[in-house]
């Protein structure tokens, strides 16, 4: 069996081809993505059918949006951000976020995961979190946003997106203590 070599070397050719309005650009770049921007619409959509429906409208946008793309920064980091205003605005066209607005101090947090615990079990507690609290942790934690780019995506305060995060990071230190405490009795 013989390897189809990629016909672009990097991805400024991809976008460029892109760019352009080239279809092969447009397989190969959803071909090389796909997996990893439904992992990212997942985080914030749990239901698989709902997020694949967010990825592809990300994509459009992707290609719509594509002239908007400057070169001056990593192609997929800029695609990584499309589909995360995506599902935030998903979630907020279906008011499936829920913001607490009670506000609570910020504590000083020590937050650890156990080694032995995979990144699948890990995701999957993630996704109990309730929506707004799982969204602040992902934009936060994983996707490395400030409280203050929170705040103005999610049209909160800092001190809310703070709050939501200090909640979802004890709700999870909980869930993953019994997971834990279970495990151990096994």
């Amino acid at each position: 069996m013989t390897k189809i070599l990629p016909l672009f070397k990097t991805e400024y050719d991809l976008a460029k081809a892109i760019k352009q309005g080239n279809k092969a650009a447009q397989n190969e770049f959803y071909s090389k993505y796909s997996s990893r921007m439904l992992g990212i619409c997942m985080r914030y959509i749990s239901d698989k059918m709902l997020a694949e429906d967010v990825m592809i409208d990300g994509f459009m946008r992707v290609f719509d949006k594509i002239d908007q793309f400057g070169f001056n920064g990593s192609f997929e980091g800029w695609v990584k951000r499309i589909m995360v205003n995506e599902a935030l605005m998903y979630l907020r066209s279906k008011k499936m976020i829920e913001i607490d607005l009670e506000l609570v101090s910020d504590q000083s947090f020590h937050f650890s995961v156990d080694t032995s615990l995979e990144a699948e079990d890990l995701m999957s507690v993630i996704n109990q979190l309730p929506v707004g609290y799982k969204t602040v942790f992902n934009l936060y934690a994983i996707e490395g946003y400030s409280h203050a780019e929170i705040a103005d995506k999610l049209g909160i305060s800092e001190g809310t997106s703070k709050s939501q995060l200090s909640r979802a990071r004890t709700m999870l230190q909980e869930k993953l203590s019994y997971l834990k405490m279970n495990n151990l009795g096994n």
